[in-house]
């Protein structure tokens, strides 16, 4: 990983445009590629970013990123304060918690739950950037990637998106679509699903596992 702190103004130009003014910024490249620019604040979330794929080009005084579909985040380096890389190795991957790990384990025995005529190829299916949760295909016998979640947010959408962009590289998968699968699913989280034509779908935790709520019975 690359840590860049700098001066910087920042220009986006793609599905709309947006302009950072001039300021102090963290700018994170990613050994997949993913560029990154975070400022002092707001937590895990960058204020622009742009996934991988995409070509990083860099000039002194500006680097561009530009992905497949055209978008060009363009960095202006006013000055670099700070300029390292890091060697992280390979990441074990995200410990799902309980209640994430038996969602997988129950969709797994039965993904007719998440879409009619699923059947399940492999549980953690590998990848060169970890496993997906599920591969499965469906009726017509199209591969089907899903992501599951406790809480479907947009990271988890981001997520599915860098499993696709991998498993659609390989010939005797391809084309792959993707289900984002969770107990709830944020509205922006399903916008973004939309827009990247990721399919989404809710799962009662406590029907999956045959559980009958006292709301639901008649007397």
């Amino acid at each position: 990983m690359r840590l860049v702190i700098a001066d910087c103004t920042v220009d986006y130009d793609g599905r709309l445009t947006a302009h950072l003014p001039r300021a102090t910024r963290l700018i994170m490249v990613k050994a997949d590629g993913c560029v990154a620019v975070h400022a002092d604040g707001g937590a895990y979330k960058p204020l622009n970013w742009m996934n991988a794929p995409n070509v990083l080009t860099e000039h002194d005084d500006h680097w561009t990123v530009v992905s497949p579909k055209g978008e060009e985040l363009l960095i202006t380096l006013h000055r670099v304060h700070s300029d390292s890389a890091h060697d992280l190795g390979i990441d074990p991957g995200l410990q799902k918690d309980g209640v994430e790990a038996h969602l997988q384990e129950l969709l797994s025995y039965d993904p007719e739950q998440i879409e009619q005529g699923l059947t399940l190829v492999r549980r953690e299916f590998p990848t060169d950037i970890g496993p997906v949760d599920l591969l499965c295909r469906d009726a017509q016998g199209r591969t089907v990637a899903i992501e599951i979640k406790r809480r479907g947010e947009i990271d988890g959408v981001e997520q599915l998106t860098r499993y696709l962009d991998f498993l659609n590289r390989d010939a005797n998968l391809a084309p792959v679509r993707g289900l984002f699968v969770a107990q709830e699913i944020k509205p922006q989280a399903r916008t973004l699903a939309a827009d990247r034509n990721i399919g989404t779908s809710e799962i009662d935790y406590d029907v999956l596992r045959g559980i009958e709520r006292p709301q639901q019975r008649l007397f």
